[in-house]
């Protein structure tokens, strides 16, 4: 939930202190906050959605039953006000969230409306709103809104409008515009090989999922509700597609990326009727991309696949600390698969189900700076977004797991809960967007 930590440029800039750790041995307790999406509408109304904010310190803590946020943001409130002032139209459904690679800006992106709202962090402001454009059937949404590390733009993932777009930025000057010559149309675009971008039986339904970025902001990977990929330009207007690939290559519904030791690692997952169960973990090279290319080149090794056994979905990714290891989440089974970047292989598996939950769903998850803790985002017993038989969950929160062996495992230490208790006394929390953020 998906980008690489530069781990070189964190350490110059951490605020480190060492105290002693909840199983006795000192643990790094560093300068940065856990920010929390939670899905369901504010209260009384039918847009909005709460954003908690949790500092570090209180996460890296011995006592986390008393872990509480240190701000919460309403999204019913200046976030509702300057989307309907600049758009004409609530935000509902807050779905993903990430931050510029300055940890300056927040983007949260809105599945159910299109809107992408830009925050300055520190302050907890919203600073602007974009309404996505009318794509396949009028449609707009944003599913996923990735900003670029070089910080020159925002890919978007305007899901059942079928349409990848690209809003230019400029942090300095908050400018933010939203790029009509820089749109692909993924139902009616025709590849560089003269293919359909859409087509039954090669990428029988083009809405985009996530459109995962590598680190140099030239190549874009940009997964495919229906199987298929494409690899494309981001900076070119229109944007190009580079690399096109089938639903034989890369199944549907994928939603993780992290760039590891020169490579993108991504998956595919299950949750729509095509592909009710599916496991995927791919690994693409950085390079070889050309519209010269014939269809599925240059070629993913599949690193780990499990499509046969009942109730899988790969989801979130993260990459522990010094790119050893990419922890992979299955919302429906409960589990992080461990990949080994050295050898490729899927080496463990750790099971969340436990003491604190007896159905976690864990949905997006991300990293401490030191290494030494993942955050993952639980799902609620009424999941507003995804197939509900796997993003269903019963404990909607922030869960912990702690880093062990260097990577190749981990325990879950505690779930800080959310809630959401409509007048029907019924739960509607629905924790997805998940981000680290260095303060």
């Amino acid at each position: 939930m998906f980008k690489l930590k530069n781990w070189s440029i964190f350490s110059g800039a951490l605020l480190v202190l060492v105290v002693l750790g909840w199983n006795g041995q000192a643990i790094a307790k560093e300068n940065f906050e856990v920010w929390l999406v939670d899905q369901s509408n504010s209260p009384g109304v039918s847009y909005g959605g709460k954003i908690y904010i949790y500092d570090g310190s209180d996460l890296m803590g011995k006592n986390l039953s008393s872990v509480k946020p240190t701000s919460v943001i309403d999204l019913a409130g200046k976030t509702a006000q300057i989307c309907s002032s600049n758009t004409g139209a609530n935000p509902v459904r807050p779905h993903m969230l990430l931050f510029n690679s300055s940890n300056s800006h927040a983007i949260v992106s809105f599945v159910a409306s299109g809107h992408v709202v830009i925050y300055n962090a520190k302050k907890r402001e919203p600073i602007a709103c974009i309404r996505t454009s009318k794509g396949a059937g009028g449609v707009q949404q944003a599913h996923a809104a990735f900003p670029s590390p070089d910080n020159s733009y925002i890919l978007v993932a305007n899901q059942n409008g079928k349409l990848l777009e690209r809003i230019d930025t400029d942090y300095q000057t908050n400018t933010y515009t939203l790029n009509p010559n820089a749109t692909i149309d993924l139902a009616n675009c025709t590849t560089p090989n003269g293919v359909a971008c859409e087509s039954a039986g090669v990428r029988p339904d083009n809405a985009p999922i996530c459109p995962i970025l590598d680190l140099s902001s030239r190549l874009g990977f940009v997964t495919l509700r229906g199987g298929g990929m494409f690899v494309v330009d981001p900076k070119s207007s229109p944007m190009k597609i580079l690399a096109e690939y089938d639903m034989k290559t890369v199944h549907g519904n994928g939603c993780g990326g992290v760039e590891a030791r020169s490579n993108m690692y991504m998956n595919s997952g299950g949750g729509t009727a095509s592909n009710l169960s599916e496991f995927d973990v791919y690994k693409f090279p950085l390079f070889g991309y050309s519209p010269l290319n014939p269809p599925n080149a240059p070629a993913p090794k599949v690193i780990f696949s499990d499509d046969t056994t009942p109730d899988r979905d790969s989801h979130g990714m993260v990459v522990t600390k010094n790119q050893r290891f990419v922890w992979v989440g299955d919302r429906a089974a409960n589990k992080i698969e461990v990949i080994s970047v050295n050898s490729n292989t899927r080496i463990n598996t750790i099971d969340l189900v436990g003491a604190y939950s007896n159905d976690p769903t864990p949905d997006l998850m991300d990293i401490a700076p030191s290494g030494n803790l993942v955050f993952l985002s639980l799902r609620g017993p009424n999941p507003l977004s995804g197939d509900p038989h796997v993003s269903t969950g019963s404990t909607p929160g922030l869960g912990i797991v702690q880093v062990t062996e260097g990577g190749k495992s981990g325990m879950v230490r505690r779930i800080v809960p959310i809630s959401n208790i409509d007048s029907n006394n019924v739960e509607r929390a629905d924790a997805h967007g998940i981000r680290v953020r260095m303060k």
